[in-house]
């Protein structure tokens, strides 16, 4: 008897380990996203994003905005303290929520500061916080990943930031940008996805690259792959997917971050250190 209980709760543990109940709560530090630039030695957890509008390796949740990029708090409880004053808004809406997810394109305002801050990959796929005029922060450019008509034959446009549109403009298509007013949520302007056009590179070994748009392939089964020139003529391939139009010709509509989407070569980085040290003596 005592070996066949021992024997059904070892089938128990055996069906437990592999058995997952619910959601998962924590983040280790060591698994967290690298582009967060959490020091490895700092502790084991990593703030877990809530659930929202991007995925949780594609997004800056706000208690690493207001501690480690803008040094407005020492640690995650004084980070609870500002926002639960709300404090701190996330597209124009107020967000208590210290583990909030902000992703690329979203306005940060902070009214107590008088500071607006637009999340764009650099050139090395971290999120680098732009900052922004009063006038810039009222709007924010979101691509459409998906056009559908919905119940009682209404139109439906969902973008990358989870937003559902209705009654959209039957010129909008999939891939193509909106510059969407984030007042009143209606469509300013329309940016087509076409060859010429600029594009912001948002997944990848690219990630933060910026180039005009010069032509794609249809590859049936797989992938569609588009080709991109840079500003100084570096041209790369890359999937159609990754590709966010962010201006008409070699136009930005954004203010863009520093080194405004040109990959350099280690060797052009080291010299560009060098010539920065020199200067510096």
């Amino acid at each position: 008897a005592e070996a066949a209980a021992a024997a059904a709760a070892e089938a128990a543990a055996a069906a437990g380990a592999t058995m997952a109940r619910g959601p998962k709560k924590h983040l280790k530090r060591l698994n967290a996203p690298k582009h967060w630039m959490l020091a490895k030695m700092g502790g084991i957890f990593a703030p877990r994003p809530a659930g929202g509008p991007h995925k949780l390796r594609e997004c800056l949740p706000l208690v690493l905005i207001l501690r480690n990029r803008l040094k407005y708090a020492l640690n995650a409880k004084e980070v609870v303290s500002i926002t639960v004053r709300k404090l701190v808004k996330v597209d124009g809406k107020v967000r208590t929520d210290p583990r909030f997810p902000a992703g690329l394109m979203d306005v940060i305002s902070l009214e107590k500061t008088n500071e607006n801050f637009r999340l764009v990959y650099d050139v090395k796929g971290r999120f680098s916080m732009v900052p922004l005029t009063k006038e810039d922060a009222k709007w924010k450019l979101c691509k459409i990943t998906a056009i559908r008509v919905g119940p009682n034959k209404v139109p439906l446009a969902t973008t990358h930031d989870g937003r559902t549109l209705r009654y959209v403009d039957p010129l909008i298509k999939v891939n193509d940008t909106i510059k969407l007013d984030l007042e009143t949520n209606k469509v300013l302007e329309i940016i087509k996805f076409d060859v010429g056009q600029l594009v912001l590179i948002t997944s990848g070994r690219n990630r933060g690259r910026v180039g005009v748009l010069q032509s794609r392939e249809q590859h049936p089964g797989s992938f569609e792959i588009i080709y991109v020139k840079d500003s100084v003529g570096h041209l790369f391939a890359t999937r159609l997917a990754a590709a966010f139009v962010i201006g008409n010709d070699t136009t930005p509509a954004i203010k863009l971050p520093k080194g405004r989407g040109i990959k350099l070569s280690i060797i052009e980085e080291k010299a560009k250190k060098a010539k920065r040290a020199a200067n510096r003596k």
